[in-house]
């Protein structure tokens, strides 16, 4: 296993509704950490055998999060 980590800016602040987005983004198979770590960034961690950088930027935007590189 080969893990990545990412951190991400956030568009705009996290609201309540982000969180789910957060627990199904932690739940793809290869992510290993989805976390808040300011009130403008998140933390992205993933196994880079199962996933490249395209698929996460795709996880992330899929459920929603509002997050860019």
């Amino acid at each position: 296993m080969t893990k990545v980590q990412h951190v991400y800016n956030l568009t705009r602040p996290l609201e309540d509704h982000d969180l789910e987005g957060i627990r199904k983004a932690h739940s793809v198979y290869g992510m290993l950490r989805v976390q808040a770590a300011a009130a403008n960034q998140l933390i992205v961690e993933w196994d880079a055998s199962r996933l490249a950088q395209d698929d996460v930027d795709a996880v992330l935007a899929t459920h929603g999060l509002p997050a860019v590189k």
